[in-house]
């Protein structure tokens, strides 16, 4: 499948810079074979009691460092994902800029944090060697780090104070995610009050977004596309949970990409959802059987991204470029920080 399929025009200024105030007055579009407009508040109304909606409870490290060689040149790193350590001290990173690096060279970040290049990779990715122990290397990103902002999110400098807050979703509780699972920011404590007495259900699984986030499609055959490996997990109480809802008549609404990948990752073909730990790099492209998930949550993505693929899949590549350019003329704010959709699955 050609990647330009998915290509639409997008103008830099429908891009959000700041999330809105409050979290849950940004708008929602409901894609179901029509469009409505209607905000993320509202949503208790679009569901029905005994659906089950599902969130990811990945915590956002300040995982963005800027720092010089001992040579003295200014270099930025992005930490995207732990390398196979079992100390937890090394993590493979984005680097600007790579071509000054290399193995054995010693990047300082101030002056009791500094970091060894480790191994160089083919793309320009470095393997960086912390000098130390995890506990300590976790409270040095807090010091020192800063929220991994996608690049279309637009600062003076590295993100800011508010940024540490506003990356950061309702459910946020196991650290490892160098990018915010985005359709959860969406949500407050008085909107889930609302979901709890309209009788949606909840649950939880957690999936640390990592560098697939970051990294552009560089094919022209979607099939020629490998997505990068992210670790998950599904408890067996999720996975109950999910399977009670579903037999008992409720949807499973998954909230982002990441719920709706990792759900699918573990459900056999009777729908079925089963305890996972371990990792995910299934890429979902027109065609795709879904198993797991009756309606996503998820905000408006990038053209020509994995990500609009997966919508595309879940309801119809036409459906989504004409619910794409409603948005557009409606004015919704795109990304990370913009507003969201709510789909029902094209095939259910």
């Amino acid at each position: 499948m050609k990647v330009e399929a998915f290509d639409f025009d997008l103008p830099g200024d429908f891009i959000a810079q700041r999330p809105a105030r409050p979290r849950d007055s940004a708008r929602l579009l409901k894609v179901d074979g029509g469009l409505g407009d209607f905000h993320v508040g509202d949503l208790p109304g679009l569901l029905r009691p005994g659906d089950i909606i599902i969130f990811n409870d990945t915590r956002v490290i300040p995982s963005r460092l800027r720092g010089r060689l001992e040579g003295g040149a200014a270099v930025e790193v992005t930490l995207i994902e732990q390398a196979d350590d079992p100390e937890g001290v090394s993590w493979r990173a984005l680097a600007r800029p790579a071509r000054k690096l290399g193995p054995g060279d010693t990047i300082r970040f101030a002056p009791e944090f500094s970091a060894t290049v480790a191994a160089k990779g083919e793309r320009g990715e470095v393997t960086l060697a912390f000098a130390l122990g995890a506990e300590e290397l976790m409270a040095a990103l807090g010091r020192f780090g800063a929220m991994p902002l996608p690049p279309y999110i637009k600062r003076d400098g590295l993100a800011d104070e508010r940024d540490r807050l506003d990356y950061q979703t309702l459910f946020a509780e196991r650290p490892g995610a160098v990018a915010a699972p985005t359709a959860g920011l969406h949500f407050t404590d008085g909107l889930m009050a609302a979901l709890a007495r309209r009788g949606v259900l909840d649950a939880r699984v957690t999936l640390h977004v990592g560098a697939g986030t970051f990294l552009p499609i560089r094919v022209e055959d979607t099939d020629e596309h490998r997505m990068e490996a992210e670790r998950g997990e599904i408890t067996s109480e999720t996975a109950l949970a999910v399977n009670e809802a579903r037999a008992a008549g409720g949807r499973v609404v998954a909230v982002g990409s990441t719920c709706l990948r990792l759900l699918e990752t573990a459900a056999g073909e009777d729908g079925r959802v089963r305890p996972f730990a371990g990792k995910t790099d299934l890429f979902i492209t027109p065609g795709y059987r879904f198993a797991a998930i009756d309606m996503l949550l998820t905000n408006f993505h990038l053209p020509r991204s994995t990500l609009f693929m997966l919508v595309s899949a879940f309801s119809g590549t036409e459906t989504m470029l004409r619910a794409y350019a409603h948005a557009k003329s409606a004015g919704y704010r795109f990304y990370s920080y913009g507003d969201c959709c709510l789909l029902s699955r094209l095939d259910p």
